[in-house]
């Protein structure tokens, strides 16, 4: 399973972890993969203090960033980020602010310690996504940067190739693979409708091979559905370069999720998952909860657009995650997972995922080898 891609970035396994938990990434990369630090909900200052913390732990291993830049989302320009936040804002009814207020307060779930009902404009558009970018663009150590919703701006993936990096993207279609390979990425992440965040409507097993042969000779990374080392033998099989796992680092030892939280993941089943707009604006998968019902009904405001949907509901993403244990957060907690939920049953250090992964691929392999018959 040793690749061209981990040949290029100098790693052992072709396990890529997608997590916004700087201590997974370390552990990841020492174990022979490549962490991918989501740099989404940070403030360029917060992605700075990461990232340092990062360079400090991790020797002289490589890791990747991911960023946000959709290809189409509301208020679209060349404004500055604090311009952009302030004409978006008004573009959000009040009714929808009250309606999130109201569900997080019938939870009991406290008050930000300010005060503030806002998080502010998160990374999800150009002008935010591109001071993250130029920060992880200060790194040696960051070999790779991934955007997270469709190809990049040409410019942006000019300025990652030019600074000796690899970039790359995520997509659900294979319309969108042809885009990433038209635009000369460096490979692509083809992630089934299976799994966790910004999903699209195609399984895994279906998009995988079509995404293979439509980007070649781009490597395309499996997303959606990666639990196990016979499912990353399932994606090898079909002519994927690796996989790109998110899912499976939610509930590590390292992982910085609260109890409460992981306890909500290590109990669902894989039937509890639901794609909803109802968080970004754009259809993600995650727990199905009070929260996403209340959106859904008839007689409630329809989420909004991204990025509008995400400044109605910040305050919700992060009061939820602090206080993830109070009063009866966990029913209407944002918690992005895939399917693949329903094999995350205990606890697992990161060092012992891989190490699982890899002792299964390998089982797995046995296995299939053992059916041939003999010459």
């Amino acid at each position: 399973m040793y690749t061209d891609l981990c040949k290029k970035l100098g790693i052992e396994y072709p396990i890529f972890a997608f997590t916004h938990c700087r201590d997974v990434v370390v552990a990841v990369s020492k174990a022979g993969g490549i962490g991918v630090l989501g740099a989404v909900g940070f403030s360029p200052e917060e992605l700075k203090a990461e990232l340092d913390w990062i360079d400090e732990h991790i020797g002289d291993l490589p890791y990747g960033v991911d960023i946000v830049i959709p290809q189409k989302y509301e208020g679209m320009g060349d404004m500055s980020p604090e311009d952009l936040e302030k004409e978006l804002w008004k573009m959000v009814p009040k009714e929808h602010i009250d309606f999130a207020q109201k569900l997080l307060a019938d939870a009991g779930v406290p008050e930000w310690p300010d005060g503030s009902h806002s998080m502010g404009l998160l990374g999800w558009t150009e002008a935010t996504a591109t001071p993250l970018l130029v920060e992880a663009l200060t790194r040696p150590k960051c070999k790779l940067i991934a955007n997270a919703l469709g190809t990049p701006p040409a410019d942006k993936v000019k300025m990652i190739q030019d600074s000796g990096r690899l970039v790359g993207a995520l997509c659900g279609r294979v319309k969108q693979a042809k885009a990433h390979k038209e635009a000369g990425l460096d490979f692509i992440v083809a992630q089934g409708g299976e799994g966790g965040g910004h999903a699209g409507d195609v399984g895994s097993v279906v998009l995988w091979p079509q995404c293979v042969e439509a980007a070649s000779p781009v490597p395309v990374l499996a997303a959606g559905g990666i639990g196990s080392g016979q499912q990353m033998l399932a994606a090898m099989s079909m002519g994927c370069a690796g996989v790109w796992t998110g899912s499976l680092w939610l509930t590590v030892e390292e992982a910085h999720a609260e109890p409460a939280q992981k306890e909500s993941l290590l109990k669902a089943t894989s039937e509890d998952t639901v794609r909803s707009r109802s968080w970004t604006g754009k259809t993600c998968r995650m727990l199905k909860n009070e929260w996403t019902e209340a959106w859904d009904r008839a007689d409630t405001p329809d989420p909004l657009g991204m990025p509008l949907q995400g400044l109605v509901s910040g305050d919700g993403i992060r009061r939820t995650a602090r206080y993830a244990s109070v009063g009866d957060c966990q029913k209407i907690a944002f918690n992005p997972v895939g399917q693949v939920v329903g094999q995350m049953n205990h606890v697992e250090s990161t060092r012992g995922v891989i190490f699982r992964l890899i002792n299964e691929y390998v089982d797995a392999l046995e296995r299939l080898n053992n059916l041939m018959p003999e010459s």
